[in-house]
C-alpha cells in the first residue's frame, strides 16, 4: 500500500483515493475543534486559550476531503487554515481560535472568517446550538457532546474523537450550505413553534 504523508495533515492511501473531479471557485474551509480540558479545569471560560487543542477538522471545498490534526499538528492546521478564501464555523471566533491561537505567533483574527453563531446571534438577539439548528434544519444532530470528547481524550480515544469532529464539521458545512442556498435556517420557539430565520450567507459575498 504506498501511503504518504499529505501536505496538511494526516496519512492518506493514495492507492485508495479516488480520482476527484476540479472544483473552481472560493476555497471555502469548514472547521471545527476539540479541546483537551474543560472550561471546568482552566479555571473558566475566561481562559479558553488553556483548553489545549485535541483534534481538529477541515473540509475543504477544493479538495473535497477532510483534513485531520492532532496537537503536534497545530501549526500545518493554522497554514492551513491560512490558505482559505473563507473559513466557515460555529463560535468559531470566540471558541477554536482562541483555543488554536496559543500555537502560533500570527493572528488567526486576521483571516478571513465566517462566524455562524455571531450571525444568528445578531439576527434573533440570542444565541442557539448547532446541534438545535442542525436538528431542525437537517434532522441531522450531533452523536456526542464535548463532556464525551474529554473523556474519550482522557481515555487515549483520538480516533473516537476524530469521528465525532468530523460528523460536527459535516453538520457545520451542510447547514451553512443550505442556509445559502435556501436563504433561511429552521429552529424552535422555547414553546415548541416551528419557525424561520432569514440569513444571508452567500459565499460571493463573504469572500
Amino acid at each position: 500500500m504506498s501511503e504518504q504523508l499529505g501536505l496538511f495533515g494526516e496519512v492518506e492511501d493514495q492507492e485508495a483515493k479516488k480520482p476527484v473531479t476540479a472544483v473552481s471557485g472560493p476555497r471555502v474551509q469548514y472547521f471545527d475543534l476539540e479541546t483537551q480540558k474543560s472550561a471546568e479545569e482552566v479555571g473558566g471560560w475566561g481562559n479558553i486559550h488553556k483548553m489545549g487543542l485535541a483534534v481538529g477538522v477541515i473540509w475543504d471545498s477544493l479538495d473535497r476531503e477532510f483534513f485531520t490534526y492532532e496537537e503536534k499538528d497545530a501549526l500545518q492546521l493554522v497554514e492551513k487554515l491560512r490558505t482559505a478564501d473563507l473559513v466557515v464555523g460555529f463560535n468559531v471566533i470566540g471558541f477554536d481560535y482562541t483555543v488554536l491561537q496559543p500555537y502560533s505567533d500570527f493572528d488567526l483574527q486576521e483571516i478571513n472568517t465566517f462566524d455562524m453563531l455571531i450571525d444568528v446571534k445578531k439576527n434573533l438577539g440570542f444565541r442557539l446550538s448547532l446541534n438545535h439548528l442542525a436538528q431542525h434544519t437537517l434532522n441531522a444532530k450531533k452523536s456526542a457532546d464535548g463532556l464525551v470528547s474529554l473523556k474519550w481524550y482522557k481515555e487515549g480515544k483520538i480516533n473516537k474523537i476524530i469521528q465525532y469532529c468530523r460528523q460536527d464539521v459535516e453538520i457545520t458545512r451542510d447547514l451553512y450550505l443550505f442556509g445559502e442556498k435556501h436563504g433561511f435556517v429552521r429552529y424552535q420557539s422555547r414553546s415548541g413553534n416551528p419557525l424561520e430565520l432569514k440569513v444571508d450567507w452567500k459565499t460571493a459575498n463573504l469572500t
